[in-house]
């Protein structure tokens, strides 16, 4: 066998070694290797001289600082790599040149590209060519890298000239080979073997809502990480400026077990989350136990009543009231209430709304001091030179009006600060409160919402926390809002100051300088990142597009607060109707246009690449007695191992027979919570399970998972995420 320096070919691939074969690769694989080192260094020094350099302000530094941040993610996936970086090859048939795809694209020092970025257009032939639509390829190359070095690959062919002397032909191809591997703690690395219709979502346009129906096994996943990295680095629309790309999964062991897909794309900028991250009361949030109010809170004109108990807080004081000031006392009548209440911009959040009333409120009382200023003559005073001069004065005025207990104990009561959770609260815990709130809600129903503690959370109650917390906004507005007043002061001042040199340095006083003292220029040359930021949450949004994994369990209620983070109704739709614990009796059309998306578009994924023939056999029946239409795939494999049944008892002896004959991979038990895990061994609900994929999967009586929809999903679930091996105990 050949020595080489970039492929590690074991004896059985020695043919492969042939130096005719994989000659070009190792020169290319060379070149590379001079320029990774080339890259690195040049990423660490630029990195180096950009940490030593002042910090600066304001844009100045947000800058400085998302530079670090790309610089420092480039050479991570640098080092992370190396010469793995490469995915594969294409050669085109027009004999232009070989084409090496990677997760990044790299360029030379004399400008010669030796990696294609794979989410460039013109990489797209390396996923996407078929026999059928080669796409104007001669042969396509993809390499299996383990620790460093080539360990096998496999070429595809697609003309006749596509055989001489650059292809090694096999029985199976790349992909099909990768899909007995031996699963881990984290998703596999599978971006080398994209199929052509997972790489057509992938890189679909972002207009819209695009769904992609598929049952178990069908690489929704897949697609939906990779369309992730792809839409941010393709996308200009997308970028930070737009709020970027959210990824949302169903729960957190899934976000731990595909955690390092996205940094092996080459991109760390999307956001990814489940739906309780995007609520602070998330965290300790338990599963609704009583189906009926879970119903009912997934409604999302129940979330809607939200608004009308806010309203409820802003209604202005409907009498008179006399205001006594150092200046006199003046009378505050309810219309000048009214007034006031109605100072505020149309959405502005109901907590940050009231320093904007605070400010009418003493707009109002100046103006009625001021008008009865004017009507009595000047008595010699100090404070009526002062009033003569310019009316009352507004610091003073707001000052002492803050004193005055009976003015802000009004207003307090009339427009009061609130706590999302204890709005919230409120509604289940005081049934007129609720009644008044949504009226058109059955006694029956506003005495099941009620309970002992109104803030023992539920996963059903963040929808509207999350409402809440839009429609109030930060109770410390306008604390933050007075800090940005006082820095924008500030930043005007020194503004003014080096003004005023230029204009010192002006000997004529003439020219493009003198433009200098106008004020709408000073204020355009005030830098606004320098301010304090109004943003406090990042999960927040807005987004400019949100992925979302196993779509088909989340309410209507959640949705919205999904669609209020983007604005755009830029949405790729991830899921399967036949997994849907819940049921899903609509069309994924009707569902969307329900919630009121308006451009949606769908496509449907069909084959089954995890689940083999022989689990597939035993799992279809099982979903299609509760659902007799579900989308049940093909699988494009069997395994060669048959489903095994047993007692219950026997769980350990298959475990540990299992170990003993596979040095490798990750066994899971569903449905034994009393179950320890062990190395390579984990225990996890139906739930917990979903979205998730092992080698071996051991179901512990799977009848008892429950009745109906609900527990027909569960069990099927549970039995799709083996890749080789299904065991069945039962009492």
């Amino acid at each position: 066998m050949p020595v080489t320096t970039s492929f590690a070919l074991s004896d059985q691939l020695s043919p492969k070694a042939d130096p005719a074969l994989i000659g070009d690769d190792e020169r290319h694989f060379t070149a590379l290797a001079s320029c990774l080192d080339e890259s690195v260094a040049e990423v660490s020094d630029r990195l180096d001289l950009l940490r030593k350099a002042p910090g600066g302000a304001g844009r100045e530094a947000l800058e400085r600082d998302q530079e670090i941040h790309r610089l420092t993610a480039r050479l991570r996936t640098l080092h992370r790599f190396g010469l793995d970086l490469c995915l594969g090859r294409m050669v085109p048939a027009d004999g232009s040149g070989t084409v090496y795809v990677g997760r990044i694209g790299l360029t030379d020092s004399t400008g010669r590209r030796l990696l294609l970025d794979w989410r460039a257009p013109a990489a797209e032939p390396f996923f996407a060519a078929t026999h059928a639509r080669p796409m104007g390829l001669a042969s396509r190359r993809r390499y299996r890298w383990s620790g460093g070095l080539v360990g096998d690959y496999w070429d595809e062919v697609f003309t006749a000239d596509g055989l001489d002397g650059h292809a090694a032909l096999d029985d199976q191809s790349a992909f099909i080979a990768s899909l007995g591997g031996n699963r881990s703690e984290r998703m596999r690395d599978v971006l080398a073997t994209i199929q052509a219709d997972q790489d057509a979502i992938i890189r679909a346009g972002s207009r819209g809502a695009l769904v992609v129906d598929g049952g178990p096994g069908t690489g929704k996943t897949v697609v939906a990480l990779h369309r992730s990295a792809y839409l941010l680095h393709a996308d200009p629309r997308l970028g930070q400026r737009r709020g970027g790309v959210l990824f949302v999964g169903p729960h957190q062991p899934y976000l731990a077990y595909v955690s390092d897909v996205l940094p092996g794309l080459g991109e760390d900028g999307v956001r990814t989350c489940t739906v309780r991250d995007l609520v602070a009361e998330g965290a300790v949030a338990v599963p609704e136990s009583d189906p009926e109010v879970a119903r009912l809170k997934a409604s999302p004109e129940l979330v809607r009543g939200i608004e009308k108990a806010v309203r409820f807080y802003e209604e202005p004081p409907g009498e008179d009231m006399t205001v006594t000031t150092p200046w006199g006392a003046v009378t505050l009548a309810a219309w000048d209430w009214a007034e006031a209440f109605d100072a505020p911009d149309p959405g502005t959040p109901h907590n940050e709304a009231r320093g904007r009333i605070w400010d009418e409120l003493v707009a109002i009382l100046r103006d009625k001091l001021d008008a009865r200023a004017a009507d009595r003559p000047y008595d010699g005073s100090e404070d009526g030179e002062d009033e003569a001069e310019g009316g009352v004065p507004e610091a003073l005025l707001r000052r002492a009006l803050l004193h005055d207990r009976a003015l802000v104990g009004t207003f307090d009561r009339a427009w009061p600060l609130l706590e999302a959770a204890d709005l919230v609260g409120d509604l289940w815990s005081v049934p007129a409160y609720l009644r008044l709130c949504a009226p058109w809600l059955a006694p029956e129903e506003v005495r099941a919402l009620q309970r002992t503690d109104p803030q023992a959370w539920t996963v059903s109650d963040l929808p509207f926390l999350d409402a809440a917390r839009q429609r109030l906004g930060d109770p410390k507005a306008s604390r933050r809002q007075r800090l940005r007043e006082a820095e924008a002061a500030a930043e005007r001042a020194r503004v003014a100051r080096v003004i005023d040199e230029i204009v010192r340095a002006d000997p004529d006083g003439e020219g493009a300088v003198t433009m200098l003292h106008g004020r709408d220029l000073q204020e355009s040359l005030i830098d606004q990142a320098a301010l304090t930021s109004d943003r406090l949450r990042p999960l927040d949004g807005p987004f400019g597009h949100i992925v979302v994994d196993e779509a088909q369990e989340l309410t209507d209620a959640e949705w919205q607060m999904l669609m209020r983070r983007c604005p755009s109704r830029s949405f790729t739709i991830v899921g399967d109707r036949a997994q849907a614990r819940q049921g899903f009796t609509e069309s994924w059309r009707e569902r969307l246009e329900r919630l009121g998306f308006d451009r949606i578009e769908q496509t449907s994924l069909s084959i089954n690449y995890r689940t083999p023939e022989e689990v597939m056999a035993e799992a279809e029946p099982v979903i299609r007695a509760a659902l007799p239409d579900a989308n049940v795939p093909a699988s494009v494999r069997a395994s060669g191992i048959p489903v095994l049944r047993g007692p219950v008892a026997d769980l350990e002896s298959v475990l540990d027979g299992w170990l003993a004959e596979h040095a490798e991979g990750v066994a899971c038990v569903i449905g034994a919570p009393e179950f320890r895990e062990r190395p390579r061994v984990r225990s996890l609900s139906p739930r917990l399970a979903k979205g998730l994929e092992f080698d071996l999967v051991v179901l512990v009586e799977p009848e008892r998972f429950g009745t109906g929809v609900a527990g027909a999903v569960d069990r099927y679930v549970a039995m799709t995420r083996a890749t080789r091996q299904l065991v069945i105990l039962a009492s």
